[in-house]
């Protein structure tokens, strides 16, 4: 049954004047630290409030999800602390340190947030991928009891300008999507301008292309009344053939304009100016804002007339900044109100000096309002964050071989795991976009099969035609197949890595991607760390070393992104008894949630958890043998390992990271004659190693003399003089700081421009990276023993 219409005119008055004095108070009344601007969006906000009010106070169930659009975040922190879920201390500092953020943050908001947002798009697509994860859980009988409610997006018109969202739209059409609603503030206007006319008819045609009801909200009460009216069919028409422009405009001016308006364009015609001419201006306007969108019995009325499960977009026509001095104008999106312009508006709401914080202020029945906010639906339980207990983690084996490549060793393990019947392997979900067969991940989806909520027959396996892919389809499967889209990938990633909050069952997320197109992904990679997404992602194959494939496959940045992403731990292994150590490790790592002080071992949190990054490649090299010692499993954690320790007069260390093992070992073993005391660091973490190095240093800064991370213990026991030389596969830039650990020379190589195609030796040779370069630039750093003889003679000759 609907709330009483009245109870909700009420809550959004109060949502109305809480988002915006809230907004006013940060910009205008709380002390400035600085000349920047606060900011806060209030006429976004003032186009969203009529909807909001009956999604959260009518519409949702607690089992619902919703993404609400950026720049309506005081309205969501406003509904909030109406409900006391959120502190007048934290609205008071509003986009303050420490304050209710600008945009609603899973991990910085104290309140109840659902999914981040911030970045414009990816808040709507990730709706519909938590709603394809949710039949993923339920489908599964050790998930058949999870909750299953709607995933719902709320956003802005102009956000249907990114290209992430058709992309999620055509994903969603082959998964079978359902629970899902797309909520579109339609104010038609944008940070620069107006949206261009008849824009979502050509929008609509996509939806419905992909299967979505799509539901137009655009008139409300009391134009539906006027239009029952006589006269009100050519009042109708006028607003239908308006221009977006226009109706802003006109909003802007207000009510006498509005009837100049009306009249000069529908002349002398008795009942319609009859009608305009029974209202005052202030009725006239208000009838002209009053579209869908901006009417809370509409959207109720609406949102509750749906009955099934389809995807639903709905078009919520609004006027941006409704119900303040500031709407419809053009520069109202960055715009605020003036002084002057809010001490005006707030007599027009009624809210007395000093009430400006009351939740309750102006409100006529208090104790009939209390009574109807303790039976919403939506907040009757209180918060709606889950858990789920840690799964066990079993004992990962390197795979064997004599040569292996680390892509290869990555596929070997999880068929292994495939093989077992593990609770770790049953949560196990792996995805990837068109490049399943190409990343290894074929055993594991031919033991584990590919997931759809219907079963589907291979007409390969039914024919009896030979394949290496057995491609069945069946609600048991533990892969969800991607296309080619790099940002659906991340963003399922993003889904799935909070499923033990959303839905209160875990799952281990594992993708594989190209390694250079991590790139193309990495708004949406970025997105789903910041919400603190729990996932594994597999880049491979990686860097030069990909070879015949030529600069367009080839990775240079890729790991400085695993160096730079926070929230995401970054690997790149040599060797396949590394990667073991990592992935058992990581299988752990991504369920941790613990608090408190760093490891004062490597002063790194590992005790908060992240997601983890793996950069592999698919050049099988030669195995070191078995190693099973705590100080190489302990260090390939931590960031690095001495392959070869160096001794006490030690005249220079070889670094490498990735593939180009082989190579860093071959060069020391040419300049070993030369050379005294040569160490070789095996680097299998750039990315922890600067983390932890970074960390100790704060911890120095802060009175702590005794903080000392990994890098700098392994650093600090080389003599001053010793030379570094560092290499990778990637940017040299990656390993260069080595060197400022303690102090040493150091010289980086690695890839600093785009390949060609040719051979692995070709192309080690043309950026430098080999064995032979190696030795050159260790020629060039030192006279070692036959240069030091020459020298010795010269000297002795002249």
């Amino acid at each position: 049954m609907r709330p009483d219409p009245a109870h909700l005119k009420t809550i959004e008055q109060r949502l109305l004047w809480l988002s915006h004095w809230m907004v006013h108070h940060a910009n205008h009344i709380r002390p400035k630290a600085d000349g920047i601007k606060v900011g806060g969006h209030q006429a976004s906000s003032a186009s969203m409030v009529s909807i909001m009010t009956a999604l959260y106070f009518s519409a949702l169930r607690p089992e619902d999800r919703v993404a609400v659009k950026p720049h309506a975040a005081p309205v969501f922190h406003a509904l909030q602390y109406l409900m006391g879920n959120q502190t007048r201390e934290k609205m008071e500092n509003f986009r303050g340190f420490g304050g209710v953020q600008s945009y609603p943050s899973r991990t910085k908001d104290t309140c109840d947030v659902d999914f981040s947002t911030g970045s414009v798009g990816l808040g709507v697509a990730i709706t519909s991928f938590a709603s394809l994860v949710q039949d993923y859980i339920t489908a599964k009988s050790w998930g058949a009891d999870a909750p299953v409610g709607r995933m719902v997006a709320l956003a802005g018109d102009a956000e249907l300008d990114e290209g992430n969202i058709y992309e999620a739209l055509q994903e969603g059409w082959k998964n079978d999507l359902r629970n899902c609603w797309w909520i579109i503030d339609y104010n038609r206007q944008s940070l620069d301008g107006i949206v261009r006319e008849g824009l979502f008819e050509r929008i609509e045609k996509i939806f419905d292309a992909f299967g979505w009801d799509v539901v137009r909200v655009k008139y409300g009460v009391l134009q539906r009344a006027a239009f029952a009216e006589p006269g009100g069919d050519k009042l109708r028409g006028w607003i239908d053939a308006c221009p977006n422009q226009q109706y802003s405009a006109l909003t802007f001016m207000g009510g006498a304009v509005w009837r100049q308006r009306l009249l000069d364009d529908l002349g002398d015609q008795g009942d319609v100016t009859a009608l305009i001419e029974r209202r005052s201006d202030e009725e006239l306007a208000e009838l002209m804002e009053n579209l869908g969108g901006n009417c809370v019995e509409t959207m109720a009325e609406t949102f509750d007339a749906v009955d099934h499960d389809r995807p639903v977009c709905f078009l919520a026509y609004t006027v941006k900044g409704w119900g303040t001095p500031i709407a419809g104008h053009k520069d109202n999106h960055g715009g605020l109100m003036n002084s002057t312009q809010f001490a005006q508006w707030q007599a027009h709401m009624g809210v007395p000096e000093g009430q400006e914080w009351d939740p309750l202020a102006t409100v006529q029945d208090p104790e009939g309002l209390r009574k109807f906010l303790s039976e919403v639906p939506f907040f009757a339980q209180g918060t709606r964050r889950y858990a789920d207990a840690r799964l066990p983690v079993p004992e990962i084996a390197a795979p064997a071989g004599r040569e292996i490549s680390t892509q290869m060793a990555f596929g070997k393990i999880l068929d292994d795991l495939s093989k077992g019947s593990s609770e770790l392997a049953g949560r196990i979900v792996t995805t990837s976009p068109d490049v399943t067969g190409t990343t290894n991940l074929g055993p594991w989806v031919n033991r584990r099969k590919l997931f759809s909520r219907t079963a589907q027959a291979d007409a390969f396996i039914e024919h009896r035609i030979p394949s290496t892919a057995k491609w069945e389809f069946t609600p048991e499967g533990q892969h969800i197949e991607l296309g080619i889209a790099e940002m659906n990938l991340m963003l399922l990633l993003g889904a799935a890595g909070l499923t033990h909050s959303l839905f209160g069952k875990r799952l281990i997320p594992i993708g594989t991607v190209y390694d250079p197109f991590v790139s193309r992904g990495l708004d949406a990679l970025n997105y789903a760390c910041y919400q603190d997404a729990r996932f594994i992602l597999a880049g491979t194959p990686s860097g030069v070393t990909l070879a015949p494939e030529g600069g367009a496959h080839q990775s240079i940045g890729t790991p400085l992104i695993g160096m730079s992403q926070d929230g995401l731990a970054a690997f790149e292994p040599a060797f396949a008894d590394e990667l073991a150590v990592i992935m058992q490790w990581a299988f752990d790592y991504v369920q941790r949630d613990g608090e408190g002080d760093p490891d004062e071992r490597t002063w790194l949190r590992d005790e908060t958890g992240g997601s983890v990054y793996l950069r592999l490649t698919t050049n099988p090299v030669e195995q070191p043998g078995k190693r099973a010692d705590d100080a190489f499993r302990q260090g390939t954690i931590d960031g690095a390992y001495w392959l070869r320790p160096p001794g006490p007069n030690c005249e220079v260390v070889i670094a490498y990271q990735g593939a180009v093992a082989p190579e860093a070992i071959k060069a020391a073993g040419m300049i070993a004659e030369e050379r005294r005391d040569i160490g070789v660091l095996a680097v299998t973490s750039a990315d922890r190693l600067n983390s932890g190095w970074t960390a100790a240093q704060r911890a120095r800064s802060r009175g702590n003399a005794a903080a000392q991370s990994h890098a700098e213990t392994l650093m600090g026991a080389l003599p001053p003089h010793c030379k570094l030389i560092t290499v990778i596969d990637g940017h040299p830039a990656t390993l260069s700081w080595l060197g400022s650990v303690a102090g040493h020379q150091t010289i980086p190589m690695g890839v600093e421009h785009f390949g060609q195609t040719g051979t692995i030796g070709d192309l080690y040779r043309h950026h430098g990276i080999d064995a032979a370069a190696i030795v050159e630039k260790v020629n060039g750093l030192t006279a070692g023993k036959r240069a030091a003889r020459g020298a010795f003679a010269a000297m002795a000759r002249s």
